[in-house]
């Protein structure tokens, strides 16, 4: 799917809304994909508007992605989880876990009909890849799926990763989320998270691309403490939990690492 391409570009792409603002659509537009619409794009730059380094912020993103699957892969982990994948836009995360372990497995997981059906016919040949069509909002399904249970082994460590997803389903559920996961990971695995931040300074701009994204889309920012707890039981490898532009491989990146 290229610009403004048809849902017949994407196998499986059926009942495309392309007027409505998409979360994933406009995330590749903000790291310069072609992978949007006029929507998306005109979405994205009402969220430059309120949050001028909203781009900045979206590369800073993704490179703590790679940066965060490299590291952990040099680690030793063979197994990546990747929650909320969105648009497969380079690099992907089995390419990243790929540079130091050649056979990793990764189940890339999207409720998005687009992202699963783009991503599934770009790696249908990849024996060690999945795509499972899951929602955060559910992650005991996820879990359940006959596709992870054949990929993933739970009994063995593994990379959990919520990078850039959290902040589109209310606390409570995103509470949930990494608590199934959590729960269900070996020891001697690794918890990767990144979401948007937000506090009583924030809440204008807060206001202005939640208007962005359409008012049917769950947006929300929550304070760093709040994330912070999501590791109380983990080991957090140093900078610990700072802004991904802040992160050392954006300017050597650090993951967390269960006991």
């Amino acid at each position: 799917m290229t610009g403004d391409a048809g849902p017949a570009m994407v196998p499986g792409a059926f009942g495309l809304d392309t007027a409505t603002p998409n979360a994933a659509r406009i995330y590749d537009y903000l790291l310069g994909g072609k992978d949007n619409y006029a929507a998306d794009r005109q979405a994205a730059e009402r969220v430059l508007r309120a949050l001028p380094d909203a781009a900045r912020v979206a590369r800073a993103n993704r490179a703590f992605m790679a940066d965060a699957v490299r590291q952990v892969a040099g680690f030793g982990i063979t197994q990546f989880i990747d929650v909320g994948t969105g648009l497969p836009t380079p690099p992907s995360v089995h390419e990243c876990a790929r540079s130091a372990i050649p056979d990793a497995r990764v189940a890339y997981i999207d409720n998005d009909p687009v992202v699963v059906a783009h991503s599934r016919a770009l790696l249908a040949t990849d024996d060690l890849l999945t795509v499972i069509d899951g929602d955060a909002r559910d992650s005991k399904a996820i879990l359940d799926d006959s596709q992870f249970e054949a990929l993933i082994d739970l009994a063995r460590p593994v990379c959990v990763m919520f990078v850039g997803i959290l902040h589109f389903v209310t606390p409570a559920q995103a509470d949930e989320a990494v608590a199934t996961f959590r729960d269900a990971m070996a020891p001697g695995s690794y918890l990767v998270i990144s979401a948007g931040h937000g506090n009583e300074r924030s809440a204008p701009e807060e206001g202005q691309i939640q208007a962005a994204y359409g008012g049917k889309m769950t947006l929300t920012g929550r304070p760093a403490a709040e994330f912070a707890a999501y590791f109380d039981d983990f080991e957090l490898i140093p900078p610990g939990l700072v802004p991904v532009t802040d992160w050392p491989a954006v300017t050597a990146s650090r993951t967390v690492s269960a006991d």
